[in-house]
């Protein structure tokens, strides 16, 4: 287990920056191409990497055998954890460092792609026994 456990931490990474790159293109040819408001523009894009991110998570980082209607829910779960805790974490820390606000997102940015691994490893994707 140990010896896979890397290779998709890296896998689930990599799908993030996918992910983040989905993003970022429908933001950028909503408002640019189709002059649409960059919120909703951002919003829509957002909505775009995580399905991005769930996709490739699902098929190639954890090859997982279960089915949407079972994984799917427990992803956007997940997922607004790590919202929620970003959030905190954000708030927490610039309250008690002295740094730069964007060296805090780095920092809390990391931290949560390791919650967002942990638990869709070990729930999300996590295949039933038995």
């Amino acid at each position: 287990m140990s010896q896979r456990l890397l290779p998709q931490f890296l896998s689930f990474a990599l799908v993030g920056v996918l992910g983040t790159a989905a993003h970022f293109l429908v933001l950028y040819t909503l408002v640019a191409q189709l002059d649409l408001g960059p919120v909703l523009a951002s919003s829509v894009g957002a909505v775009t990497g995580a399905l991005v991110n769930y996709g490739l998570n699902h098929r190639l980082t954890f090859r997982s055998r279960k089915r949407h209607r079972d994984a799917l829910p427990r992803f956007i779960a997940v997922a607004a954890g790590g919202w929620l805790l970003n959030g905190l974490l954000m708030a927490m820390l610039l309250s008690r460092l002295d740094i730069h606000y964007l060296l805090v997102q780095v920092i809390v940015t990391s931290l949560v792609l390791v919650w967002n691994f942990i638990a869709n490893r070990f729930w999300t994707f996590r295949e039933s026994a038995g």
